[in-house]
C-alpha cells in the first residue's frame, strides 16, 4: 500500500496477488486461486491485510503509466502530453488534443478504481463477523467507506455516468448493472464520508502515516461538496435540491484549515518554504492532508511489472520518470544532476509566461531551454518540447533506488492528493471569493511565498490555484468545475458537453447495459 508505512507494503502485495483477481473488467473481479469465503478474513491480521489492499488503489494518483497526475495535466492548458512522439501513449495524447475515443481510452483509470471499490465492499461485509476488537472493526469500516468515497469521487469526476455499487455482486449480476445519476453517486460519497468522520482518529502515529484521519476525510468532503454544487448546475436531470453545497463545503474546509496561516486543530500548517514540499524525504509534513506514499522496497523490474498492466506489484512513483528530460546530461553548474526520463507533461509557453516572475517558478519549472542555451546542460527534445519541465516531480540521481529492480520503476517520492494550500483556496472559493476570511485565506497562501496581499475575488483565487498547484493534476478539474474549460481549452479541440469527461473504455461496455458518454 502506498499510504501506510513501508513495513506493511509486502502484506499489501501478497494479498493483492493471492486474494484478488487481476482481470481488467471492473465487474469481473472474482478471486482466483483461493476461496475468500472460507479461507480469508478469519482474524485481525487478515482483516488488516484486506484493509491494506483497499488502500493500495490510492497509488493511481502517481503510479503506472496511466496515472491521474500526468493524465490530467496533459488535458489542461498548462501542459502538453509530450513524451517521445505523437503516438507515445494513445490515451494521454488523445486527452491532450481532445481526440480521445472509447478504444484509445486506457481502461485502468476505470477498472482499478472499481477494483478498490470491490475490495472495500467485500471487506465491509466481512468485518462484522471477524473475531477482533470492536473498536477496530468500526475504524476499519470507516476507512473502507472513506476510501470507497475517494475512488467514487475520482470516477464520477472522470467519467460522470458510472455504476454505483455498494455491495459485492453475485456472478449473475455482473452484466446487468446500470449507471446511476451523478447526483446519486455524490450523495453516496457524502454519506460514506459523513459516516466515517466521527469514527476516524484526529491524528495517527508516525507508523500509520497516510491512513485516513478526520481531517483528511473532512477535506475530501469539502472538496466533494464543491463538485456537487457544479453537478447540480450542469446536469439538471440528476437529483437537484436546494442544498447549499458551497456553504457545506466552506464549513468542512474551515474545520480543516483553522486560522489562516496558523496551525489547525488537526495539526496542519503551511510549510515555511514552498520548495520544501518537493523534497523527496519530506513525507507526511504538516501541509500534507492526504498523501500517497511510494517506496523502492518492492524492487520492481520490467520482468514483474508491465507498467500498463493491472494488478502489478510496483510501489514506485512513475510520474518521476515520465516527466524527466530525455537523454539528459549535466555539463556544468547550476544544471542539476538528473537521470534521464520520458519528457511527458512539458509546460506550455503560455504557462511559462504566467509563472516566470512568480516566487514559485524555480520549484515548479525546470528551465532546460535556458540551461541548454547557456551550455550548462543538454537533452534530446521530445514531442511538443518547450524546454520547460515539471520540476516538482523531476527525478534526481540522489533519489534513485539503491536496491534491486529497474531504477525508473522505483522512485520513492510521495504525491499529494490534498494539501493545505489547496484547502485554503477551496474554502475561499466556497465563500464566494469575498469577505474577511476569504481574504485571509488567499493572503496566507501568497504570504508563504513572499507575495503581497491582493483583493480577494473568484478570479484572484483561480489565478492563485493555477500557480500554487501547477503540475499536481488539479487544473483540468478546476476549469471544468468553474465552467471555464470550453473557453480556455477551445484551441486544444475541447468540445463542451462532451470533453468535460472521458469516454467509457470500450472494453467496459461489451456485453453490459452500460451506455457510452454523450459525444463519444
Amino acid at each position: 500500500m502506498k499510504t501506510i508505512k513501508i513495513k506493511f507494503l509486502f502484506i499489501a502485495i501478497a494479498i493483492i496477488i493471492t486474494m484478488v483477481s487481476c482481470e481488467k473488467d471492473f465487474l469481473d473481479v472474482q478471486p482466483k486461486g483461493t476461496n475468500l469465503e472460507s479461507s480469508y478474513y478469519k482474524n485481525e491480521t487478515e482483516a488488516f491485510a484486506g484493509l491494506v489492499a483497499v488502500y493500495d488503489i490510492m497509488r493511481k494518483n502517481s503510479n503506472g503509466f496511466e496515472n491521474i497526475i500526468t493524465m490530467m495535466n496533459a488535458g489542461s492548458d498548462d501542459h502538453y502530453a509530450g513524451g517521445g512522439s505523437e503516438t507515445d501513449g494513445a490515451g494521454i495524447q488523445g486527452f491532450s488534443n481532445y481526440t480521445l475515443s472509447p478504444t484509445t481510452m486506457e481502461p485502468v483509470l476505470w477498472s482499478e478504481h472499481y477494483q478498490g471499490i470491490f475490495r472495500a465492499n467485500y471487506l465491509l461485509t466481512k468485518l462484522p463477523g471477524i473475531p477482533m476488537d470492536a473498536k477496530l472493526i468500526v475504524r476499519y469500516s470507516a476507512e473502507c467507506k472513506a476510501l470507497r468515497a475517494n475512488y467514487y469521487f475520482n470516477l464520477v469526476r472522470m467519467f460522470n455516468n458510472i455504476p454505483l455499487i455498494t455491495v459485492p455482486l453475485l456472478t449473475s449480476e455482473f452484466y446487468s448493472v446500470k449507471q446511476a445519476a451523478p447526483g446519486d453517486v455524490y450523495a453516496q460519497i457524502e454519506n460514506d464520508l459523513k459516516a466515517a468522520i466521527p469514527v476516524l482518529p484526529a491524528t495517527v502515529p508516525a507508523a500509520d502515516a497516510g491512513r485516513f484521519t478526520q481531517g483528511a476525510a473532512r477535506a475530501l468532503l469539502g472538496k466533494v461538496y464543491l463538485y456537487h454544487n457544479y453537478i447540480n448546475k450542469k446536469y439538471p436531470k440528476s437529483p437537484v435540491d436546494n442544498t447549499d453545497y458551497l456553504g457545506l463545503a466552506a464549513t468542512e474546509l474551515a474545520a480543516v484549515n483553522g486560522t489562516p496561516g496558523g496551525t489547525s486543530q488537526y495539526g496542519y500548517k503551511l510549510l515555511t518554504n514552498y520548495s520544501d514540499l518537493w523534497v523527496v524525504d519530506n513525507k507526511f509534513n504538516t501541509e500534507s492532508i492526504l498523501e500517497v506514499a511510494h517506496t523502492s522496497v518492492s524492487s520492481a523490474s520490467w520482468a514483474n511489472h508491465p507498467i500498463t498492466s493491472y494488478g502489478d506489484s510496483a510501489e514506485g512513483n512513475v510520474v518521476n520518470v515520465m516527466v524527466g528530460p530525455r537523454s539528459y546530461s549535466k555539463i556544468a553548474a547550476p544544471a542539476p544532476d538528473l537521470p534521464s526520463g520520458w519528457s511527458f507533461n512539458v509546460f506550455t509557453q503560455a504557462f511559462y509566461d504566467v509563472i516566470k516572475t512568480d516566487p514559485r517558478f524555480a520549484a515548479t519549472v525546470l528551465d532546460l531551454k535556458a540551461l541548454s542555451a547557456a551550455g550548462k546542460a543538454s537533452y534530446s527534445p521530445g514531442y511538443q518540447d518547450t524546454g520547460y519541465f515539471l520540476n516538482k516531480f523531476i527525478p534526481r540521481k540522489v533519489d534513485e533506488s539503491k536496491g534491486t529492480g529497474d531504477l525508473v520503476l522505483n522512485y520513492h517520492q510521495d504525491s499529494y492528493v490534498i494539501r493545505l494550500a489547496d484547502t485554503y483556496l477551496m474554502e475561499a472559493e466556497a465563500l464566494g471569493g469575498t469577505g474577511t476570511r476569504a481574504q485571509a485565506l488567499l493572503d496566507a497562501v501568497r504570504a508563504r511565498v513572499g507575495l503581497a496581499s491582493i483583493p480577494v475575488s473568484l478570479d484572484a483565487i483561480k489565478a492563485e490555484r493555477r500557480l500554487e498547484l501547477a503540475g499536481e493534476g488539479h487544473r483540468f478539474f478546476d476549469l471544468v468545475r468553474w465552467g471555464d474549460a470550453a473557453t480556455v481549452l477551445a484551441s486544444r479541440g475541447f468540445k463542451p458537453n462532451k470533453n468535460e469527461v472521458f469516454p467509457i473504455p470500450y472494453k467496459e461496455l461489451e456485453n453490459t447495459l452500460l451506455v457510452q458518454n454523450p459525444g463519444y
